[in-house]
């Protein structure tokens, strides 16, 4: 079992490689892709590669994540990222885009990249 996230900070864990990354809660510096603060800037924080065909401007739906745990810490998902995912593939009840889920407060978060997914995390450039 894990330890308990310190206060004010955030774990962030992405399977399935099982990578976790620890930070305090609004102090990553923003990487440009996505919203800051949101699951595609944190990848890209600590060198995880995470597709984003479009920028992370919620114009594709390459950033697709399954939220496992922590779907509470995330920003309410709007009209646009909604009309978005429903193109997406592997669509499930708590899939987000990467570039539009922002982590609002402290806590422990794990998020899934989609097997269909995988490949381009395999061969994009760390």
């Amino acid at each position: 079992m894990a330890e308990a996230t310190p206060p004010n900070m955030v774990r962030v864990t992405f399977l399935p490689d099982r990578k976790t990354f620890e930070f305090e809660h609004g102090k990553l510096r923003y990487q440009d892709h996505g919203k800051p603060g949101s699951i595609l800037d944190i990848a890209l924080n600590f060198g995880l590669h995470l597709e984003h065909a479009c920028g992370g401007n919620c114009a594709c739906t390459t950033c697709h994540v399954v939220v496992k745990k922590g779907n509470e810490l995330l920003s309410e998902m709007d009209d646009e990222e909604a009309d978005r995912l429903d193109m997406a593939a592997d669509l499930q009840l708590n899939s987000r885009l990467g570039c539009q889920a922002v982590i609002q407060k402290p806590g422990e978060l794990v998020v899934e990249i989609p097997a269909w997914n995988r490949n381009y995390v395999s061969e994009g450039s760390h």
